[in-house]
């Protein structure tokens, strides 16, 4: 089998085991995957994954129960045990037993076959081409913001980060009717938010006034949350959904002197998610800059790490 792997450095592996699903689970022929910011910072040391990368995938099911053989899916990332405190009280996302595709105990999706549970999968519906499907799981993560917090249309909503997932949010949060800027660097990438009525503002020509009830940090960066912490008004929320690979200095006393509330936000509703790509309420295509075969994954991880592009797609089989 092909596949993407990761330890220590990346290599293009063609002899991998195909994987054999316990009972419970399903074996999937992945047919597109995703790259996002967390492959690239897991081969900078984040979590400390060894294995194939990748987590964004949709696919077919080539072996499983009734209910799922042949059926075209897109999957939950975190594997459960369902017998933990967590997984009883209903927060299974949180399970302390956990595997995560490729990112923690579990192979992901840079390869041609997968293993996950059938309780993670979720059909994909016949009006949702494969190019948009595999925009599921991080709009799945950009749709966790609203569920967190409630956004009214008076609120002033500050989105750092035009990258991949910032744009996400920034679609997702414009639905609300709030009074959105997203902040960035890249006039590029900011492009694709002012053909879409969302208003941007560049990072040098930012003068911060601390008026923003929320700020949303997408950058990637520490500096995005030193920014945000600069942004927001007095007992206003900061969510954080950016990872770092690296131990940071950050300040943290704004957040004490200011009573800033940080929320940390991490993955999120598959069905809302697969709900706006049916109704073409968010447009996912545009953000595409390249699909490669799985074989040039290592070409293709090159390609999204250059801030010039949003996203990349490994082609499989390839």
């Amino acid at each position: 089998m092909l596949g993407l792997v990761y330890d220590g450095k990346l290599a293009v592996r063609r002899n991998l085991p195909q994987p054999d699903p316990p009972k419970g689970e399903a074996l999937i022929q992945v047919a597109l995957a995703g790259i996002c910011s967390t492959d690239l910072e897991i081969t900078k040391g984040y979590m400390g994954f060894t294995g194939v990368l990748g987590h964004e995938f949709v696919g077919t099911v080539v072996r499983g129960s009734r209910r799922w053989e042949g059926r075209r899916v897109v999957g939950e990332i975190n594997c459960v045990c369902e017998r933990c405190d967590m997984c009883r009280s209903g927060m299974s996302n949180h399970c302390r037993h956990r595997t995560v595709l490729g990112i923690a105990g579990r192979d992901g999706c840079f390869a041609e076959m997968i293993a996950l549970p059938e309780r993670n999968l979720h059909e994909v519906p016949e009006t949702v081409g494969d190019e948009e499907a595999v925009f599921v799981e991080p709009l799945a993560a950009a749709f966790q913001v609203v569920k967190q917090v409630r956004i009214e249309p008076r609120m002033r909503v500050a989105v750092l980060g035009s990258g991949r997932l910032g744009l996400l949010v920034a679609q997702v949060l414009a639905r609300t009717g709030c009074r959105l800027h997203v902040v960035g660097r890249n006039e590029k990438t900011l492009s694709f938010c002012d053909k879409k009525g969302i208003q941007t503002v560049l990072v040098d020509d930012l003068v911060p006034k601390k008026d923003y009830d929320v700020a949303v940090e997408c950058t990637g960066a520490p500096a995005g949350f030193e920014l945000a912490s600069q942004l927001v008004r007095p007992r206003g929320q900061i969510v954080l959904k950016s990872t770092y690979a690296a131990e940071s200095r950050i300040n943290l006393t704004p957040l004490v002197v200011d009573e800033i509330e940080l929320l940390g936000s991490r993955c999120g509703p598959f069905p809302d998610a697969l709900s706006a790509l049916a109704r073409k309420e968010i447009d996912v295509l545009s953000m595409i800059s390249r699909a490669l075969p799985l074989s040039r994954a290592i070409e293709a991880m090159e390609i999204a790490a250059d801030p010039q592009n949003l996203k990349v797609l490994l082609k499989i089989p390839g």
